[in-house]
């Protein structure tokens, strides 16, 4: 009797490891550091730490880890000390938003935009309203109204503006991306791409480039499809770039939202691929925007000064966050320079 066997098919192992892009060759654009910014980076983490009572020892302890001054040292190298502070208290805040909004449910984000875009409407004073369904003012809102108070007099009209509709826009698009973590949805890529660009927290960034430098910028040329460009490829670059660099510790707490957990989810690709794939797109926003630098219009010279500083400004974000990427605690520990010289990270286990 032949008895027919059924052939064994084996899977491929689970990757232990996978290796990072060289975004940083790539990127030809000078590395610069603000005079002041190690003594402001410290005044802002103390700000953050002092006004946030609920935070347990291990979330203060990657407070401290996270180096969000540093990070606006090298993206606002050129700012006054006075403004550098402003914006690194801005920094160390968003990634605050970030992290207590991961996890929350709709409802919750909605209470915490309100209470934060409240801040921002009424800077003088606390105004509560039935969506907060609460008389006394959030910490988040709180902490809102500090930094925003101290930044509104040497912030421009337009620049105001911006600021406020784009954290409106990070807010809702939080909401989304919340009520897809309910519902268990993976978002395809381009749904993705267009919620993460503004989930990203850039836009206000920008606004505050603007600050930074003591300029603000004409609607016309905000408006302008070469700025705009060039806004939105800095924004790709660094949000890109991010979810390759954070993808390790986001797949350890079963984190879906991230281009890489995307392509592997809906476009079938090993987890190599995937990064090789985003890398590669990483690497193409850079050379455009490069490109997009030699489009630019001319208006005047004094609006040509305020573009040029602008544009700088958005420069120094792809740069300076491409090199913090590998010195802040948040994505690889202790381990960010050894990673930086041979680009492998070695997989962390799922949490449970």
């Amino acid at each position: 009797m032949t008895i027919a066997l059924t052939p064994v098919i084996n899977s491929p192992p689970k990757p232990t490891s996978f290796k990072l892009p060289d975004l940083v060759s790539h990127c030809k654009f000078a590395l610069s550091y603000n005079v002041n910014g190690d003594e402001v980076a410290q005044q802002s983490v103390d700000w953050l730490d002092t006004n946030c009572p609920d935070l347990n020892p291990k979330q203060r302890l990657a407070l401290r880890g996270l180096q969000a001054g540093e990070l606006t040292a090298y993206c606002y190298h050129s700012a006054s000390a006075e403004r550098l502070r402003v914006v690194s208290d801005f920094m160390n805040y968003l990634f605050h938003l970030d992290n207590i909004s991961d996890g929350m449910m709709t409802r919750e984000t909605n209470v915490l935009a309100d209470s934060v875009m409240n801040a921002l409407w009424f800077s003088d004073e606390y105004v509560p309203t039935k969506a907060a369904g609460r008389k006394e003012e959030l910490n988040p809102g709180k902490l809102a109204r500090d930094f925003w108070a101290r930044c509104i007099p040497g912030c421009g009209p337009g620049a105001q503006a911006r600021f406020k509709e784009t954290m409106s826009l990070f807010f809702t698009c939080v909401n989304i991306e919340a009520r897809a973590r309910d519902e268990g949805i993976i978002p395809d890529l381009e749904t993705y791409i267009d919620i993460r660009r503004d989930t990203s927290g850039c836009k206000p960034c920008w606004a505050l480039i603007e600050y930074a430098q003591d300029i603000d910028l004409p609607d016309f040329v905000v408006d302008h499809p070469v700025i705009h460009a060039l806004g939105q490829g800095a924004n790709d670059l660094v949000t890109w770039s991010n979810d390759i660099f954070s993808y390790n510790v986001e797949q350890s707490r079963g984190d879906t939202h991230n281009m890489i957990i995307i392509l592997m989810h809906h476009n079938a690709m090993t987890l190599q691929e995937a990064v090789d794939y985003v890398g590669e797109l990483c690497a193409q926003t850079i050379d455009t925007f490069c490109r997009n630098k030699q489009n630019l219009p001319s208006w005047n010279p004094e609006v040509d000064d305020m573009v040029a500083r602008y544009v700088q400004g958005l420069q120094d974000w792809i740069v300076g966050s491409l090199h913090w990427s590998f010195q802040t605690r948040r994505y690889f520990g202790e381990q960010g320079m050894e990673v930086k010289k041979h680009r492998v990270v070695k997989l962390l286990p799922l949490r449970v």
